[in-house]
């Protein structure tokens, strides 16, 4: 009898597994389509390992895979506290009113920010913000003070920050991480966390799969901090995500619900698409139209009812796309791939290796 049949209520520590440090990648591999890949059968729990271009020997034509084409912005800043000088990280999350210049933030250390303090950003502190309210423990709205146009303003304050990689990368940033940190179809901007899944996909991969037939999709989730949230509940059935904004346009609709009437595959790149194919399906297990906000939560057991396939990175331990994964995979067969992931080393978090289930 599987976990999910046992326990119709998953615990947060049933998803606890113990991963070496040495395990979480630093960096991504050369090659984009080069990394390791797992292969799991969901019907026969089977695992084959292969490396990640090799995912076209496994579609066909006429099968579809749906991609998220959010992009990542500089979101993480330093800045300076007038008077004292203390150094301040100012985490973008989101822009609140353009003609204002109103940003939802996070700060750290949060202690030390009041409303109506002021920041200085950049070496000549030319880019000053003022603190106009607390929205959580370390949430603030910050009002940038800038008299230009609001594209110039975007574009000096994006010059100030650096790529926000997830804290388990726990190097300094580089700059080949802005273009890494990435996908290469990534185009519609609003993500401080990257379709980790998606940036496996090469210039030369896409072209294959196109020639093969292939067809490709694009759904837009601009992913955010509440991925990377702390789950303080025992009981998941009280964890609340936070909002994310989805957008599933007629276009992909119709190449979904085709591909489905066809009998062919349908593979999800990503936990996110996964969430906002969740989010737009119908009761007839078809996709209809959807924009808006999603924080749907989703851990086992869930029916997944649009796709049969996944391809997704190696999560951290507690985390909620681990809990997605093994919701799409099935707990036992999932938490299994973990184990034998951990044992051969596999690579984990955003920078690390693959895993494509076949349900």
């Amino acid at each position: 009898m599987s976990a999910t049949e046992t326990n119709l209520i998953m615990k947060l520590s049933q998803f606890k597994f113990k991963l070496p440090e040495e395990l979480i990648a630093q960096y991504p591999v050369e090659n984009r389509d080069e990394c390791r890949m797992m292969v799991v059968n969901a019907k026969t729990g089977e695992i084959s390992h292969h490396i990640f271009k090799d995912l076209i020997n496994f579609f066909d034509e006429g099968d579809v895979m749906i991609f998220n084409d959010t992009k990542v912005f500089p979101a993480r800043l330093y800045g300076n506290k007038e008077k004292t000088g203390a150094c301040i990280e100012v985490f973008l999350l989101r822009e609140l009113n353009a003609e204002h210049k109103l940003w939802d933030v996070l700060v750290e250390p949060a202690r030390k920010i009041r409303i109506g303090n002021k920041l200085y950003f950049g070496e000549d502190e030319s880019m000053v913000a003022e603190v106009i309210d607390n929205t959580t423990s370390r949430g603030r709205t910050l009002r940038f003070l800038y008299d230009g146009p609001h594209d110039e303003f975007k574009e000096a304050l994006y010059a100030l920050g650096e790529t926000p990689l997830p804290e388990y990368i726990t190097r300094k940033t580089e700059p080949e991480d802005a273009e890494r940190y990435q996908c290469i179809f990534a185009e519609k901007e609003g993500a401080v966390m990257a379709p980790a899944a998606g940036m496996h996909f090469s210039r030369e991969l896409m072209k294959r799969l196109e020639i093969k037939g292939v067809e490709r999709g694009f759904l837009t989730l601009h992913s955010g901090r509440g991925n990377f949230k702390d789950i303080d509940v025992e009981d998941l059935t009280k964890h609340r995500m936070d909002s994310e904004e989805a957008v599933v346009d007629d276009t992909l609709v119709e190449m979904v619900n085709a591909a489905k009437d066809a009998n062919k595959n349908v593979c999800a790149v990503g936990t996110s698409v996964l969430r906002a194919l969740a989010t737009a399906v119908c009761m007839n297990g078809h996709l209809m139209t959807y924009s808006g906000w999603t924080n749907k939560f989703i851990f086992p057991p869930y029916d997944f009812t649009v796709c049969n396939a996944l391809v997704s990175n190696f999560h951290m331990p507690l985390s909620t796309m681990l809990m997605m994964v093994a919701a799409f995979g099935g707990y036992d067969t999932v938490m299994k791939a973990y184990n034998t992931a951990v044992k051969e080393k596999y690579r984990f978090g955003a920078y690390g290796d693959a895993m494509l289930i076949l349900r």
